[in-house]
């Protein structure tokens, strides 16, 4: 990953932008995610049943397809996570589908927070606090340029 997409900020304007391709790409990477607990647990089950039985009748194919699913799941979870970090935008929670953007106010970089259910981005935090720091975005965030080099 290119250390210029990693260090990148966003102005409120712009992570706001940024929003519905976002929200598509973590969508594909919970529903992912999804899958292969649903799969992951399944396995354990059918694990279970052979234990308690010493042995039992497996649906071979079955499993075999629900294998290949859950790796194609795996792919597409990386890529679109992969795809959300090659933005400069943080992925912090996929299970509740919480994103970061790095905001510079008063030269200092806070992140700009946002969950997905939300209808747009109205939280920030610093650094250090994470989500359960969450303020609401002030007069000072909303208005926080990117300053021309």
């Amino acid at each position: 990953m290119s250390t210029f997409m990693a260090d990148r900020t966003f102005t409120l304007k712009e992570a706001q932008t940024l929003l519905p391709i976002l929200e598509s790409l973590l969508r594909t990477a919970i529903e992912g995610k999804k899958l292969i607990e649903e799969v992951d647990a399944e396995m354990q089950e059918v694990a279970h049943r052979i234990f308690l039985n010493g042995g039992t009748l497996i649906k071979i194919v079955h499993l075999a397809r629900r294998k290949a699913e859950r790796e194609k799941a795996m792919q597409r979870v990386k890529d679109a996570v992969a795809e959300i970090h090659a933005t400069g935008v943080q992925v912090k929670d996929l299970d509740i589908g919480l994103l970061d953007f790095p905001c510079v106010v008063d030269r200092a970089t806070v992140l700009l927070c946002w969950k997905l259910g939300e209808k747009k981005i109205t939280h920030w935090h610093s650094e250090t606090e994470g989500f359960a720091g969450r303020k609401p975005i002030d007069e000072r965030i909303a208005k926080a340029e990117k300053k021309s080099n």
